[in-house]
């Protein structure tokens, strides 16, 4: 997980919403993503989308039911609607996402295989979402708390 910390920091000082990830296999890194949809202009450019991909480019096979996804923030829906369909084989996270994270809308999007491990290194995440945050509210006022 303190390697996906590391991600969500480059995410950071990218100007993007603070979260990243990797993918192990065989006790070995072979994915590493954060954050670039500000970047690519593209809105399903989270580090999970990149790492997934990277992942199956790695092993050459769509399917990571072997593998282990730490990532800093709960996945969102589209996030864990791909996870579903490589099979993933674990995830493990750090803060949650009580709005928009798949615990708040159902597991059941999930692979039925696949593991979940909450609250790993969870007030670093937090803290790092929340430092973010902050910093866009105080440089640019109109911001609601919510965005």
């Amino acid at each position: 997980m303190r390697e996906a910390l590391r991600e969500a920091k480059k995410a950071f000082e990218a100007d993007e919403v603070p979260i990243g990830c990797i993918i192990v296999w065989k006790d070995r890194i072979i994915a590493r993503a954060y954050n670039r949809t500000e970047q690519l202009k593209d809105f399903t450019a989270h580090a999970e989308m990149q790492a997934f991909t990277s992942a199956s480019d790695f092993l050459n096979n769509k399917y990571l039911n072997e593998c282990t996804l730490y990532v800093t923030l709960e996945p969102c829906v589209m996030c864990s609607g791909a996870a579903f369909w490589t099979q993933l084989g674990r995830i493990v996270f750090g803060a949650s996402d009580l709005k928009r994270g798949v615990s708040a809308i159902s597991a059941k999007i999930l692979h039925p295989t696949t593991q979940l491990s909450t609250g790993v290194l969870e007030e670093e995440s937090a803290a790092l979402l929340r430092e973010f945050f902050q910093m866009k509210r105080k440089n640019n006022p109109g911001l609601s708390a919510s965005e």
